[in-house]
């Protein structure tokens, strides 16, 4: 018996292979949204997975294009940050911490309601604009070394997300910030080296100021390291 003319063709139109059965996506790239998870949940796998397996993160965690999540990430770290550094001035005020050897400039010294317009234009306007910036720095650094490189997004996504151990950069422990803004900066040479496939070493070279930048200057790691090296009587 024949088969009615045209229904190979219609079976050929209405089976489609399913994206969730190729091999070596996972959820981090591959949703209904396009992009990763959003939401708080999201946000601690996101945290939880960059620090204990960053290679396998990056390679399956960051997508082309997505960079709101990675920016939400690293909103949420500096907002960690520096909501911990205005406690810590607030209860070295009332005696009951100190606030180690350093100063606490910044929005540790506000009262709550400029403290909160501060920390408001940190995360909407200077965080982002920083990012961004490092960037498109770290992107013409990679122009004579890399030729098969990711775009801008995917590094934006990189930085934002080398930044969880900054987490507790806020303490008033030299020894904790030079410790997190060290494996920041880890993190997100280890990521430039596999977003943008080159080599480790290649990677350390090329990626050295901005790492410089964000987590040396931004998370006041050299600050850190200029107090542990005085301590040592360097």
């Amino acid at each position: 018996m024949s088969e009615p003319e045209g229904a190979t063709d219609r079976e050929k139109e209405t089976v489609k292979p399913s994206r969730a059965q190729v091999p070596g996506v996972t959820q981090w790239v591959e949703n209904p949204t396009g992009g990763r998870d959003r939401g708080p949940v999201a946000l601690v796998r996101a945290w939880v997975e960059i620090l204990s397996r960053p290679r396998r993160f990056f390679r399956t965690g960051v997508a082309p294009g997505d960079q709101a999540p990675g920016l939400v990430f690293a909103a949420t770290v500096v907002l960690f940050e520096e909501v911990s550094r205005y406690a810590v001035v607030k209860l070295a005020q009332r005696g009951l911490l100190s606030t180690g050897p350093f100063d606490y400039p910044a929005i540790g010294g506000f009262s709550p309601g400029v403290a909160v317009l501060a920390l408001f234009a940190i995360l909407v306007f200077v965080t982002p604009a920083t990012v961004h910036l490092t960037a498109a720095l770290q992107t013409l650094l990679l122009l004579p070394v890399a030729s098969d490189r990711g775009g801008v997004s995917e590094t934006v996504q990189v930085m934002c997300y080398a930044m969880a151990p900054c987490l507790l950069a806020g303490l008033p422990s030299a020894e904790v910030r030079v410790l997190v803004t060290a494996w920041g900066a880890g993190l997100y040479l280890l990521g430039t080296a596999v977003i943008h496939n080159i080599r480790l070493p290649v990677a350390a070279i090329v990626g050295a100021v901005p790492a410089a930048i964000i987590f040396g200057y931004g998370f006041r790691g050299f600050q850190a390291l200029s107090v542990l090296v005085a301590d040592y009587g360097f």
